[in-house]
């Protein structure tokens, strides 16, 4: 996309603003140089300061554990993951960690309302407050202020290190987590490789006024074009655009199709072990809709 204008042009912008919602395939973004993520850039533009991962186990999917049923609510507009960067001198760089109160308290109150919605138990708050003790320490108190206003709803705190470790050793222990940005990053690609890899969880951007539904996989450059790209990621987000504009029929039939066909194994692509093109899958979950 270097040397093509813009890749995140204006009018992209303005339609999801006129239209209040978006399906957003995965973009490339360059390592080191280049332009900035166009995701991050996105969702400064649309203050999409949640983003929202949920994470479960589906029969017929190969993976190590088979009881994984957690939500991973990241805060999506600050923290290191924003990119505030510059040389100070030569040889030396300066990356900014910017953690604010409205931020880390709208975020808690998103998880917290979010458990009690979906009729979950437990909201858990991960961070390095025990060295960060100003940045994280400020988003471990607003999580703990906020948690004072959900008493029908258990809070919890983890360390995040502790809790990549326990994710891997217990994570049918866990429920809703709400994390800073970067280590939201990097917890949700973990928790998603306890169900198979990014391949099959969805991913949703929101924020009070748009609502940006994609893939959280990357743009795999090296199969384009040849019909090989397993499409459960982005048909399951397709499915939480779907409940989040409160259309919960379509969204369950197309569920319950996809689960289906995932199941039987006939055709699914090889990343699930079978031999199905993307084409032929997406053709067996469209006659497996018809049936339901």
């Amino acid at each position: 996309m270097e040397g093509s204008g813009d890749p995140l042009p204006a009018r992209v912008v303005d339609s999801i603003l006129a239209n209040k919602v978006a399906l957003k395939g995965p973009v490339t973004t360059p390592i080191g140089k280049g332009f900035q993520s166009v995701n991050v850039r996105l969702r400064k533009a649309l203050d999409l300061y949640v983003n929202l991962r949920p994470v479960r186990s589906s029969p017929g999917i190969p993976s190590r554990y088979e009881n994984v049923d957690l939500v991973v609510v990241r805060e999506n507009t600050e923290g290191l993951y924003s990119g505030l960067e510059h040389e100070v001198i030569p040889g030396v760089v300066e990356s900014l960690k910017i953690i604010t109160r409205r931020a880390s308290e709208r975020i808690a109150k998103f998880a917290f309302d979010y458990c009690r919605r979906a009729q979950r138990r437990k909201v858990t708050a991960v961070h390095k407050a025990n060295i960060m003790k100003l940045s994280d320490g400020l988003f471990l108190e607003c999580f703990r202020r906020v948690a004072q206003e959900y008493p029908d709803v258990e809070a919890e705190q983890r360390i995040v290190d502790n809790m990549a470790m326990q994710l891997v050793v217990r994570p049918e222990r866990y429920d809703v987590l709400v994390l800073p940005n970067l280590y939201g990053d990097i917890v949700s690609d973990l928790a998603a490789g306890l169900v198979g890899g990014l391949g099959v969880v969805p991913g949703a951007n929101l924020g009070l006024e748009c609502a940006v539904f994609e893939a959280v996989h990357g743009s795999a450059p090296d199969i384009a074009g040849r019909d090989i790209a397993n499409p459960t990621a982005l048909i399951r987000s397709a499915v939480l655009m779907l409940q989040h504009l409160e259309m919960p029929e379509p969204a369950r039939r197309i569920e319950e199709a996809l689960g289906g066909v995932i199941e039987r194994g006939e055709t699914v692509t090889a990343d699930l072990g079978g031999t199905a093109t993307t084409t032929g899958f997406t053709d067996a979950l469209v006659s497996a809709m018809d049936r339901i």
